[in-house]
């Protein structure tokens, strides 16, 4: 509200999303509607008013209540519900808000809206501008400018404060148990959908909403496949099995966490190799998570370990610098090293501002995840060595979610191990 100033902010909730024919998705709240509000349903909106008198500055539109749809969907709260319940100074029907809208915003310097995304108010929402726009030579006032909330929530979501800090330790730590289990019951033979399965049902048990996105259970080649979702694979004796999964909350706030073992127990000579040069990055990665660094400090850090990595192994040759310039190792490692964490996974905020990288501060969360991905999918640039097929099928990913603190990096999922010798137990 503060950041408003003089701005009126326009939220939408989520809408449920049809999977086939008449059957939907299970709901899942906007994650900037969710954050201003925690109110979990949908079709709602948000209002935030700053320039209006205290007791009309936070307006909520919401489903009625109706007994009858309530036998069929569940719960709803209604108008007296988000009154009593929500924080909210006035609480409307949805249905009212096209009669509303115009007078809410009478007093508006500009309005903070998302274009493209809630199809269902944006004609309304752009409507009542434009006349409020026509009339302005009459009425001497209108909102001036439309622009985007990330312009203010993104920076917010970003920090996160001491209460979203313990929801993501609890993500994590339900997370790192479950890829614990998930080594226990792998070994040869053995279906990825069965790791699967016991992974998100311990999610379930231990009282989350379910996984954060789509689990990746990929064991041999499969785990060169960045976003491998098929898990349909039966685990071979000498694959290596790559586990990307996280837990989402109740309230949203999401774990990512990726570990890589042996299915049988031991690893081969160039799984070892390579494990190895991974975790070394990995860590050197994580010890630049401290205030004032940023996310390509901690990205370059792990690249240069990595390619150092490959060039000893003769999987990659040349000047470690002239191959960190060029490019030349993306073949074997083509993606970034981590990503902000928090209601969404892949979270918001600017990883740079303009020729600026934004510093890390406390208070925010980023996975630190490099890896090294050996196929046949893409192309060996121009001046690098074939790849002898004892290396092919090799893909190995660590990943941690790691908080920024203002003294050392807190790794908020060390609970699920990772050493050499720990990956052999």
């Amino acid at each position: 509200m503060e950041q408003l100033g003089g701005n009126a902010a326009i939220i939408p909730a989520a809408k449920m999303v049809t999977h086939h024919a008449d059957c939907e998705f299970p709901f899942r709240q906007d994650s900037n509607f969710w954050y201003l509000t925690g109110f979990d349903e949908p079709d709602a909106i948000a209002l935030f008013l700053p320039y209006k008198p205290k007791g009309a500055q936070y307006i909520l539109f919401v489903l009625p209540k109706d007994s009858s749809l309530e036998v069929w969907n569940g719960f709803r709260w209604g108008e007296q519900g988000a009154l009593d319940n929500f924080q909210v100074d006035i609480a409307h029907s949805v249905d009212h808000f096209q009669h509303l809208l115009a007078d809410y915003l009478e007093g508006a310097e500009g309005i903070a809206f998302r274009i493209g995304q809630f199809d269902s108010i944006e004609k309304l929402v752009l409507k009542t501008w434009a006349e409020k726009l026509d009339k302005a030579p009459r009425t001497g006032f209108a909102p001036n400018s439309l622009f985007s909330p990330s312009l203010f929530l993104d920076s917010l979501r970003l920090r996160k404060d001491s209460w979203e800090i313990e929801r993501m330790r609890e993500a994590a730590k339900i997370t790192a148990e479950a890829h614990e289990l998930a080594r226990q019951i792998a070994s040869p033979g053995v279906n990825e959908k069965e790791v699967q399965a016991e992974i998100e049902k311990y999610f379930l048990q231990k009282g989350a909403r379910g996984p954060a996105y789509g689990s990746i259970v990929a064991s041999g080649d499969n785990a060169c496949i960045l976003h491998y979702t098929s898990n349909n694979s039966f685990m071979k004796d000498g694959d290596l099995l790559l586990i990307d999964a996280g837990c989402s909350l109740h309230d949203y706030y999401n774990g990512d966490v990726t570990r890589t073992f042996p299915v049988n127990g031991r690893f081969t000579y160039e799984q070892k190799a390579l494990y190895e040069i991974v975790l070394a990055a990995q860590k050197l990665a994580i010890e630049q998570v401290v205030q004032g660094n940023d996310t390509e400090t901690v990205h370059l850090t792990a690249v240069r370990t990595l390619v150092e990595g490959l060039i000893e192994l003769g999987l990659l040759q040349g000047s470690l610098d002239e191959l960190i310039e060029s490019g030349d190792y993306s073949h074997l490692y083509m993606h970034r090293t981590g990503h902000w964490l928090g209601l969404d996974v892949h979270d918001v905020g600017a990883y740079r501002l303009g020729d600026y990288q934004v510093s890390l501060d406390p208070g925010m969360v980023l996975t630190v995840e490099p890896g090294i991905y050996i196929s046949d999918r893409l192309p060996i640039p121009q001046g690098q060595p074939l790849i002898d097929e004892k290396w092919k099928g090799i893909g190995i990913r660590i990943e941690d979610d790691v908080l920024v603190t203002k003294t050392k990096p807190e790794v908020l999922s060390e609970k699920a191990l990772k050493a050499v010798d720990q990956m052999e137990q």
